[in-house]
């Protein structure tokens, strides 16, 4: 079995190109930071980079949607490869060949301005300081546990 979880940040923006032919293809290239657990001999080195490549709908939804440092999480396969350069040197290569993708935060986390939903009449709950957000006063009945 080969398959992969991946969670990290894009390094910069995916770079797509489309294939030739009367079915073009779209084909996103991009590469996730991916933090260590742990730091092993001290290295300063904490994260690895490892390059993603999606192709069709899973593209063109990178092309439209992720960005440089946009976190995201990615299913997919490893797949290794080699080809030899202009310099006659035979160059090896590890993707991430991607199956599915998704947001791993939302606007807000990542400096975005998204609105969540709040009913009329509502204020609008604050962001407490740990990351969570606050109920508002006078809702405990509406809450489906206590």
């Amino acid at each position: 079995m080969n398959k992969v979880i991946l969670m990290g940040r894009l390094t910069r923006d995916p770079e797509v190109r489309y294939s030739q032919g009367e079915n073009a293809t779209a084909v996103a290239r991009y590469t996730l930071a991916v933090d260590r657990r742990f730091n092993r001999n001290n290295s300063d080195q904490t994260a690895d980079f490892l390059n993603c490549v999606a192709f069709g709908k899973a593209g063109e939804f990178a092309e439209r949607y992720f960005h440089k440092g946009t976190k995201v999480v990615v299913t997919g396969r490893i797949q290794t490869g080699s080809y030899t350069n202009k310099d006659g040197v035979k160059v090896y290569t590890t993707d991430i060949v991607v199956e599915e993708q998704e947001f791993a935060e939302s606007k807000n986390a990542s400096g975005g301005s998204e609105s969540g939903y709040v009913p009329a009449g509502r204020p609008a709950p604050a962001a407490a300081g740990d990351g969570f957000m606050n109920i508002p006063d006078g809702i405990d009945e509406e809450l489906p546990f206590n």
